[in-house]
């Protein structure tokens, strides 16, 4: 349901928090480690047939110059979620900016640099997923209501 796409395999820790959230949530996903730089055309193609074999939403991770979203989103009309990851001296700026700055007509959802943003990755995803999956949405629900009792801000 969720194709979670990282541009190398040391991004896997980076991303940890979006598969415990994922499978937090009950939410089906599969990993790729495809690189829109040294497989360009693997990402292509990807992108051309995700949607055929059940994927509805994409998480795709980079660092650096981060290309990979927004390589996706332009082979797909799937919702791309872009999480920049700090892998440079740069700690993440530089990969925020090449996803926030994607150009009219081909949107990639950016979340924020590090753990926060990985997990709300997941929990974008599941508000999109739960607009078609009631099982999703109730699940997000009662997170959601958990976060407000933590905070003690009951509803």
């Amino acid at each position: 349901m969720v194709a979670v796409v990282m541009g190398s395999k040391s991004d896997a820790s980076s991303m940890q928090p979006t598969l415990d959230t994922l499978e937090y949530l009950g939410i089906s996903y599969e990993v790729k480690v495809i690189s829109a730089h040294r497989t360009p055309e693997k990402v292509r193609e990807y992108g051309l047939t995700a949607r055929n074999k059940g994927i509805e939403v994409i998480i795709a991770a980079a660092g650096g110059a981060a290309h990979l979203p927004g390589v996706l989103a332009s082979w797909t009309s799937i919702p791309v979620i872009g999480v920049p990851l700090s892998v440079n001296e740069l700690k993440g700026i530089d990969a925020l900016y090449s996803m926030a700055q994607m150009p009219s007509g081909v949107p990639v959802a950016t979340v924020a640099i590090g753990d926060a943003g990985a997990k709300n990755s997941a929990l974008l995803a599941a508000e999109i997923l739960g607009l078609k999956y009631d099982s999703i949405k109730v699940a997000y629900e009662k997170h959601r209501q958990k976060i407000a009792e933590a905070s003690g801000d009951k509803k």
